[in-house]
């Protein structure tokens, strides 16, 4: 994600406080800056870098912290920013590989006032959206909801619902989307770009808050959502050509332990054909949850091979964070 720096989105692309029926400095100050430094050693440090910087919304009064997870993920430093120019020292306290969310725990006070919670149900596609990084208004978009739909990314994940916003945000991890009541929608997840009406357009995905509301308790108490695991096999997937491509392997994860090779096509699960990336997933997670033996049907080079992983908790792969 772009790293923050002097910049502003046009006047024209900015919310305009006397256009809207909601309180937006109030808004964009729920809007922190979320920057976390994680150990070269760290298991996603290769993919994901070292030193990351993205955005947080503050959603309860005791300075409570909704951001993506992949910012927060082995991070053993955290530092918070306001729009005020406070700075105060962070914790990871919890991440759902499921949704993508992770909660950020501010190791003082923060004096900020926590932003309401809505639902995307309440939007709908064509509907205006303000989608709001740390930094007050010139950091904040006026944008619009062009899909609502299936989401499944390469790193083993799917959402059955994702919000698609257009314009792009170019600092959208954690950046919130803001609803025309006011209330926050979701949370910006990825820079993405689509064909609509014959061109390229770019846009941002956003997880909607929705799948916070079953699982925050228990994130809060125990660091992820109480609910067994799901099967992981360290299987970086692709469609390329009406196939599903094999384009990467977590090093010592399941699947490289299983003996799959990069460029090695995935053909079923358990004997039922993939139809698609999420497809995929989704019969791999209904064999059962993580220590599941998975058998797949590959195809390298033309020929017809059968390998049985037994998959993995991810977190287990992780490094823990370390209270302050």
């Amino acid at each position: 994600m772009a790293a923050a720096e002097n910049w502003a989105f046009p006047a024209s692309l900015q919310p305009k406080p006397e256009e809207l029926g909601f309180d937006l400095a109030a808004a964009l100050d729920a809007v922190v800056l979320v920057k976390a430094e994680v150990p070269e050693e760290a298991f996603t440090a290769g993919i994901l870098g070292t030193e990351r910087i993205g955005n947080g919304v503050v959603i309860r009064e005791d300075g409570l912290i909704l951001t993506i997870g992949y910012l927060i993920t082995e991070a053993q430093s955290i530092w918070l920013t306001t729009n005020r120019g406070s700075v105060v020292a962070g914790h990871a306290l919890a991440y759902d590989q499921v949704t993508g969310f992770g909660l950020v725990l501010p190791l003082g006070p923060i004096g900020v006032k926590p932003i309401a919670r809505g639902s995307a149900g309440g939007c709908a596609v064509g509907d205006e959206v303000y989608l709001i990084g740390q930094g007050g208004r010139e950091h904040a978009l006026k944008a619009a909801v062009f899909a609502k739909r299936e989401f499944a990314g390469y790193w083993e994940y799917v959402l059955d619902e994702a919000i698609f916003t257009a314009p792009a945000h170019p600092q959208w991890g954690g950046a919130a989307l803001v609803g025309r009541d006011g209330r926050l929608l979701g949370i910006g997840s990825l820079l993405l770009q689509e064909e609509q009406d014959g061109r390229q357009v770019q846009g941002n995905m956003v997880v909607p808050v929705d799948l916070l509301e079953p699982i925050l308790d228990d994130m809060v108490q125990h660091g992820r959502p109480n609910r067994p695991p799901r099967a992981w096999l360290g299987l970086y997937v692709q469609e390329a050509g009406g196939r599903l491509v094999v384009g990467g392997l977590a090093t010592g994860g399941p699947a490289d332990r299983a003996g799959i090779k990069l460029g090695d096509a995935v053909l079923a699960v358990a004997g039922a054909r993939a139809n698609g990336l999420a497809d995929l997933f989704r019969k791999i997670w209904q064999l059962g949850p993580a220590g599941t033996e998975v058998p797949l049907t590959l195809s390298r080079r033309e020929t017809r091979i059968e390998v049985r992983a037994k998959s993995a908790d991810r977190a287990d792969f992780l490094l823990k964070p370390r209270l302050h």
